[in-house]
């Protein structure tokens, strides 16, 4: 394959718990939105070696009423301008606004915010990279053939220790600029 025609590379991020802290009674204001150190940088890093960075969320948080569309646009207001100021951006936000019980074809372990994003950037999702912190992250990537890695931060830690086998064989890193460093390593030297 020539260099001309290189396809963009995209990588989707999970949000809570990979690119900020995660919450057990979930993210609902712009104050509970605190990045993780060093996830801003990570996602710098891909923007300017040329990869799209997109995420893919469940927010059930708005099936159960805790928070309305209109905050979570401000929680991705408050990412996208913290992202500005260290020269960094997203390129895509797909998420479930669904609960457990809906039975849509978004909410992870379900790929529908995968296939969604690969479509909209014209990507083959065998070509994609998904980082996750929970082993519904990595279903969803394996359901789709995207390459899956998990993080320790967020619930990253506890779903290595509990999903042993589940996870034999997906890379695992103790945090995105970790899973970065990585990937933009293969890039150089494919």
């Amino acid at each position: 394959m020539s260099h001309g025609c290189k396809h963009p590379k995209l990588v989707i991020l999970d949000r809570d718990g990979v690119i900020n802290q995660d919450s057990p009674d979930y993210i609902k204001s712009v104050a509970e939105w605190v990045p993780i150190p060093r996830s801003l940088k990570a996602i710098v890093r891909l923007n300017h070696a040329g990869w799209l960075v997109a995420i893919a969320s469940n927010q059930s948080g708005i099936a159960r009423g805790l928070f309305d569309l209109a905050t979570l646009e401000q929680i991705h207001q408050m990412l996208r301008q913290q992202l500005s100021t260290v020269g960094g951006h997203i390129d895509a936000i797909a998420f479930c606004p669904h609960g457990p019980d809906h039975g849509c074809t978004c909410r992870k372990p379900a790929p529908g915010l995968l296939i969604n994003l690969a479509a909209r950037f014209a990507v083959n999702l065998a070509q994609v990279t998904v980082i996750g912190d929970s082993l519904r992250d990595i279903q969803a990537a394996q359901a789709v053939g995207a390459q899956p890695i998990l993080v320790n931060t967020g619930n990253g830690a506890a779903t290595a220790q509990r999903e042993t086998a589940a996870l034999a064989g997906v890379r695992q890193y103790a945090d995105l600029y970790a899973a970065v460093d990585d990937l933009l390593l293969e890039d150089e030297n494919p």
